[in-house]
Parts: C-alpha cells; structure tokens; sequence
C-alpha cells in the first residue's frame, strides 16, 4: 500500500479484495467486494450515497456520476437499484479511478492516511470467507441503508471481518464517517486550546492530533465494543430487529460473544 494512495491495476485484483472509488470532488467514495468474473457486490440507496436527511445530501448528490441511459451489456444493475446488488466493474466504477481498501495496516500508516476510508487495522478473512459472505448477502440483504450509520464501506468491511458494533449509542465502523464527524469534532475539542496558545499553526496541529486520535479509536480494529457475527446470524437479527443500525456515536464497550 502506498502512503499517498492505494491505487491499483484492474489486473491485480483478487476474489475478496474491498475495492472503491472516489466520486466526483473526492466527496466521498463508493465501497463494494470483488467476487471475480467482473463482478462487484455492494450496498447501495437508489445508486447513490444519500439518505442523512440533512444538507449533506445535497453535497452527496451533487457528486454523483451521470448514469448512462445505455444498459449495460455485462450486468443487470439497474439505476433505481438499492440493497445488496451485484454490477459489472465498469458500472461500480461509473468512471471512477479504481483503489484497495487495505487491512491490517500499522498504527502509523494508519495515522499517516489523514482521509478516512482507506484501510483499517483490523485484520480481513480468507478471500474465500469473504466471497461467500458478500453473495449470501446479496441473496438476503444487510439491512436498510445510511450514510452514517450502515453504509457500503460498513457493508465491505462486514463482508472482510464480520465485525460488527452492535450496542445502541455507537458509531459505525466506515472510516468514512469518522472522517465526516471527526473533522468537526477535532474543531470543536481544539478550540479550547486558544487558552493555551493563540498560534494558528498551534491550534492546526492540535486540531489533527484530536482528529487522528478520533479516526484511531473509531476504527473497527481498535475499538472493543465489537462482536464476530456470522452471516446467517446477522440476516436472522436483522428481520427478528435484534440488530439495530449503529448510532454516530462513541463508546468502549468490553468484547463480548453474539450467542
């Protein structure tokens, strides 16, 4: 993986691999799991990354590629298409410079990758494991769609770990979303620090201590209010409402076992 970025090659792609691409702007970027033969599962809203119910989706949609009035003679994705679907890598795509999500990545190359969404710390599945859970959910769904709380990069890192936060009153495990919230959030804690110093490269640096710090905690692989959810389970919760969507929020839970 690259410091700068985590572009790769159509040709070096991998069954299993969470592969995105950022949308117009750098606004934010779709997420989905490469199962081969061409194909990408992900989760999408309608096509698009919407559904905050506040201004932010006015941003989001404005960023949103053009989709061709052509179909697509490699794929049945449809425009209105929202759930688990599975498209072509050229429609997921939509134009878009293809990236790999990474895992298991060091504390400080974490760190050192200031925009969220780009790798965790925690540690993926065999590609096998993963190419199952990404199509047995695209048979019987992941739950309705947010962009903050259960999102497509919620949806890839599920597939790639089976992690879960499950606890009302939590954030979701996309680094996306902390990057949305943790950039405000550092703001709001560094302005105290005025007190301190009144030196605008001070409170800078104070301002991306507390947002790197924010990123590294809420990340899946560092957080311990984490549960390992097979597949079946997490589909058999979801339609009992035994899961409920994450919360945009922190806390720090022990480890515990889904029974």
């Amino acid at each position: 993986m690259g410091l700068l970025s985590n572009r790769i090659s159509k040709e070096s792609l991998k069954p299993g691999d969470h592969i995105y691409s950022w949308r117009t702007a750098y606004i934010y970027a779709h997420h989905g799991i490469y199962i081969g033969d061409d194909k990408v599962v992900h989760f999408t809203r309608h096509g698009q990354e919407v559904g905050t119910g506040t201004v932010l989706d006015i941003l989001l949609l404005s960023s949103v590629p053009a989709h061709s009035t052509v179909p697509c003679p490699n794929c049945t994705m449809q425009q209105d298409g929202q759930g688990v679907i599975v498209s072509c890598l050229k429609c997921f795509l939509a134009g878009g410079i293809l990236y790999r999500f990474e895992y298991a990545v060091r504390p400080a190359l974490f760190l050192a990758k200031v925009r969220g969404g780009t790798c965790t710390l925690a540690v993926s599945d065999s590609s096998e494991i993963v190419v199952y859970r990404a199509k047995y959910l695209l048979e019987n769904g992941f739950g309705c769609y947010n962009v903050f709380k259960n999102n497509c990069e919620d949806f890839a890192i599920y597939c790639k770990t089976a992690l879960l936060i499950v606890d009302q009153g939590t954030m979701g495990q996309s680094g996306q979303a902390a990057s949305i919230i943790g950039g405000p959030l550092a703001a709001v804690l560094s302005t105290p620090m005025r007190l301190v110093t009144t030196n605008i490269y001070g409170m800078a640096a104070t301002a991306v201590g507390v947002y790197c710090a924010s990123r590294y905690a809420a990340d899946i692989g560092m957080r311990r209010d984490v549960v390992k959810v097979s597949a079946e389970d997490l589909t058999r919760r979801l339609a009992t409402g035994l899961l409920q969507v994450s919360e945009p929020q922190i806390s720090a839970a022990p480890i515990q076992a889904i029974q």
